[in-house]
Parts: structure tokens; sequence; C-alpha cells
């Protein structure tokens, strides 16, 4: 202890920090915070962004979000702006024209909401029909991943009478439309306010469907279905739709119900794992008797990707997460001999 004097003391005092250092926050805050942040940005009264935990020049909640504007990036989109933009009837809503891949690069436009324009409205909406609003948020990536392998395997759905689930503003269900020669497209969704997107989006594309009947449908998994429905669909697809575990029984028994009880009718549907959240579901589905084989490497494309994001060699996906982000695609029918 005597070696410990003032010398010494006034030595540590200098190596101090003048100010306190900067905490961080956790990422749980950070994700709390875009929640609040969408919130209260719908009131006429929304705290600047230092009431609302933080300045925005210490730190960036997009930083914290896996989710990602242009995801994979597998099929062009740009903003259409003019006479599209001038006749919306609602602020919110945005235009996008996706130039798809293929022969004669048909483009298809869609209308969707703006980014961080959920409200309440929308909450009271979702409470009433216990559907969530994951659908009214973005075109999520793994929606453009089901949208991109629609396109390029064509062929399974000539003459097919498809269905998507959970379709959100409807690309990957209008993409079969507008490049295969399905016989019928039905577009789902249980969200009404999606429906009503999907319906406008159907109605803008009237003119690339061919020969291809397209169908929007406010479909509930927890509902009764339609007796001319039952066992009638060739193909279900279908992505991101096993993230919330309350809604596994009945998203299984509705594929079982509506599939076609044949061995050539498949549902095909691409989600991330999200923890055991994919387990899980593909439980619900063994349980129902349908049989189901994962496939982790589906489109070499998408695996060069996957690839570059998760090894930080595109850096344009901050967060990407393997089981949050990127799309495993599960093949379910009743055929044993699934490939």
């Amino acid at each position: 202890m005597a070696a410990f004097n003032a010398s010494s003391t006034a030595s540590l005092m200098a190596e101090e920090p003048s100010s306190p250092p900067l905490l961080l926050p956790s990422r749980a805050s950070l994700r709390w915070q875009i929640l609040r942040r969408a919130l209260l940005s719908r009131t006429s009264h929304a705290p600047a962004p230092s009431q609302l935990g933080g300045d925005s020049s210490r730190f960036n909640t997009k930083n914290i979000s896996r989710k990602v504007a242009g995801g994979f990036k597998l099929i062009p989109c740009v903003p259409l702006n003019g006479h599209l933009k001038e006749n919306q009837c609602d602020q919110r809503d945005a235009f996008v024209c996706y130039q798809l891949p293929v022969e004669g690069n048909p483009k298809l436009t869609l209308v969707h909401r703006t980014e961080d324009s959920i409200d309440f409205r929308d909450f009271d909406i979702s409470t009433r029909y216990d559907i969530d609003t994951t659908g009214l948020i973005c075109s999520w990536p793994s929606e453009e991943v089901l949208a991109y392998f629609c396109m390029n395997h064509g062929g399974i759905f000539r003459s097919k009478r498809v269905l998507e689930l959970g379709s959100g503003f409807g690309l990957a269900g209008m993409v079969v439309a507008a490049t295969t020669d399905a016989c019928e497209v039905v577009i789902s969704d249980g969200n009404p306010e999606v429906v009503n997107y999907i319906k406008r989006n159907i109605y803008l594309n009237s003119g690339i469907y061919g020969d291809t009947e397209v169908q929007p449908l406010a479909l509930h998994w927890n509902q009764e279905h339609a007796s001319n429905m039952l066992n009638s669909f060739d193909i279900i697809i279908a992505s991101d739709c096993t993230f919330f575990k309350d809604f596994h029984e009945s998203l299984a028994n509705t594929i079982k119900l509506l599939l076609k009880n044949s061995e050539d009718s498949e549902a095909i549907f691409f989600s991330p794992r999200r923890g055991n959240s994919l387990d899980r579901f593909l439980e619900k589905i063994k349980e129902t008797g349908l049989e189901f084989l994962l496939v982790e490497n589906y489109d070499d494309k998408v695996s060069s990707l996957h690839q570059k994001f998760l090894n930080g060699v595109d850096t344009s996906w901050p967060n990407y997460e393997k089981d949050h982000c990127y799309p495993i695609m599960i093949k379910i029918g009743f055929n044993r001999l699934l490939v």
C-alpha cells in the first residue's frame, strides 16, 4: 500500500475519461424503438427522436432490423411516379414496377403500403379478425424468392389450379399468373385490408394473364372453407407463413383440406427456420398425415447470394442471418416419394 502514493493517484486520474463512455442500447431496446416509432409517428403529437429513447446521430434503429429493402434483388423493380401516384386514393400507397426476367420481359405493377405506415386502425382489424399485420408491412424476401422460383419452374403450373396462401400484396401469385400456363390462380390472405390490395393489383395487371383466370380471395385459415374449394387445388404456394406458432395447426389443416388428394399435387412453401418455428410447423404437418421434404439448395443464384450475405462479401444486407433471413423450400403433399 505504501507504493500507492499521491503521484500514482494523479497518474490514474489523468487517464480517466473526461466524460462517461457512450452506452449503446441493446438489440432488444432498439427493436422496441422500431415499434414505438411506428406507432407514435401516426399521431399529431409524435415526440422528437431524442424523446423516443435516443438520438439518431448516436445510433440508427435500421441497423438492428433484419428487414432490408430489396432483399435478394432477384427481380428488378423500380418505384413508379406520375399518373399512377396522382390517382391513388390513399397517401400511404406506393406503386412499384417489377420487370420479370423471363422471355418477353413482362412487367407487373403492384400497389402496396409505404414503409412505416401501419396505424391503430390496422391493429384494430388485426384484433377483430384474429390475423396479423405482416402482409401490410412490405413484400418480404421469402416472397421474392418464391416468385423467382415459380417463374423459373413454370412448367409445374401448366394447366394447374394454383392457390397462394398469406400472399400479402400478391407478388408470387401474380408472377405465376403472368409467366406460366396455369389455368387458374387464386391469391388469398386473411387480412381484409391486404385483400383490397390484392384486388387492386389484379386489376392493374389484367392485360398480362393470357388465358389464366386470376381471382382474389379472403381466406382465414381458422374459418370453415367453402365446399367447392375442398381438395381442389393442384398446387398451393406460400412464403414466410410459419412464423406465428398460434397459426400452425390451422395452416396445416388448411393445406390438408384444400390440396387435391393426389400424388401429383403439392404445396410449395418458402420460409426461414426462425428458431424452432419452422420445426414446430412441420410437426403439425406430420400430425395431419401429410408428408414433407426440406430443400436448402434449390437455386444456384439464391445460394450464391446467401453465401455472400453470410460471409460479408455483399454488405447490402447488414443484419443478414441464416436462421431468420434464408428461406428454406418445403414441399408438402400426400406422396411419400416427394421429389
